[in-house]
């Protein structure tokens, strides 16, 4: 099958978020080439990244735009069986780091060009780069999208859901604290002010602001865990154990259900700071600080009425919705007013993993989506 071909050509392409997406952008930009279709690339500010924007029929309104990102997350650590970024097929799976997500659900797409032929509405495809380190370079192609294209009925994002409509994700605040205490011989605490002490202070009490969260937040809203979450990823500090630490480091996130801000969160964490860590802090030195800055932001997602989504649902003949607690790049899409909805091959809970893997059965499903894609935007209406 052409999918699969072009599925191990975009596996391929080593597109780890800290890389450049440069040379599947090429071979991509080629490929629509080879069937007469143009397309525009929306660079990074430093240029090593881009974003990939093409249409595909005639320039008129109502036609779906089929968004993936191009990035996929590190292999660092993980025991694959096999290369992960060379497919390998075995029992109906195809293994590769983003055969999931989400280069299968690209890779289906463009293998459909040759049928593309006879589109009376377009198919646009938007290509992102960065969604895995907070959703970074959609925001400038959705742009460029809204000012430019012929405006569309709405946006498919293919993240894996088993080819079902998903009407809702949360957004997620990527933070970094940095703790400065002071340093002191370890045998003198009261001299020193202990930046990993102190830090290990402020991760306790966002866990306690999580426990609360999940206490407070109705269990029926459709979110596998219902409740807005806060969690510290890494953590880093000191430099040796008889000596009071003077920095420490630890970055944390915030993913929210819809309706949950987020800032609030954030504000009233830095209050806790000020009013509560750091007076004692600067009793015993007043250099001493807490700093914490957002590194990437991205809003929450959930629309459960709109255009797109019937669409998808009259194609798949699946009536049935759900929401997800990964973040995407939807709550982006709704937020530039667009209809948006969550559709593609694949499951989450092979993303990312070490073997990660698209079934054969679901390319297939996928194909048969697009198929009906096609068939429904070349009709006469």
């Amino acid at each position: 099958m052409e999918s699969i071909s072009l599925i191990q050509h975009l596996v391929g392409y080593n597109t780890v978020s800290r890389d450049s997406n440069l040379p599947l952008i090429d071979f991509v930009q080629n490929y629509l080439l080879d069937f007469g279709v143009d397309s525009r690339r929306v660079l990074s500010q430093d240029g090593k990244k881009s974003n990939l924007i093409a249409t595909v029929g005639p320039q008129d309104e109502g036609g779906v735009v089929l968004s993936g990102h191009t990035d996929v997350v590190p292999v660092d650590g993980q025991e694959w069986s096999s290369d992960p970024f060379v497919i390998r097929r075995d029992n109906g799976r195809l293994y590769g780091r983003g055969s999931c997500d989400m280069k299968g659900f690209i890779g289906i797409a463009l293998s459909k060009l040759p049928e593309m032929k006879s589109l009376r509405k377009p198919i646009h495809f938007a290509l992102s780069y960065d969604e895995e380190v907070g959703c970074l370079g959609a925001p400038d192609m959705i742009d460029v999208i809204n000012q430019e294209l012929p405006v569309p009925l709405g946006v498919i994002v293919g993240e894996p859901t088993s080819m079902r409509a998903v009407t809702g994700h949360k957004g997620i605040v990527a933070l970094r604290t940095t703790v400065k205490g002071f340093e002191a011989h370890s045998s003198q605490t009261h001299r020193g002010v202990s930046a990993v002490m102190t830090a290990a202070r402020l991760v306790n009490h966002l866990d306690e602001v999580a426990n609360r969260l999940a206490d407070e937040t109705p269990r029926n809203n459709g979110f596998e865990p219902h409740a807005t979450s806060v969690h510290v990823g890494v953590i880093n500090g000191g430099t040796a154990l008889n000596i009071i630490s003077g920095q420490c480091q630890f970055t944390w996130d915030i993913r929210n259900i819809p309706g949950d801000d987020p800032q609030r969160l954030i504000e009233n964490f830095e209050k806790f700071c000020a009013d509560e860590i750091l007076p004692t802090m600067r009793a015993r030195h007043s250099a001493c600080s807490i700093d914490t800055r957002i590194l990437a932001r991205c809003p929450a997602f959930e629309d459960a009425s709109n255009p797109i989504l019937s669409l998808v649902q009259g194609l798949t003949g699946n009536l049935e919705t759900s929401k997800v607690a990964y973040t995407a790049e939807a709550g982006q899409y709704q937020g530039a007013g667009f209809p948006t909805v969550l559709c593609g091959p694949g499951s989450i809970d092979q993303a990312h993993q070490p073997d990660e893997y698209l079934e054969s059965s679901e390319v297939e499903n996928g194909e048969r989506f697009i198929d009906s894609l096609i068939a429904h935007l070349s009709a006469n209406r």
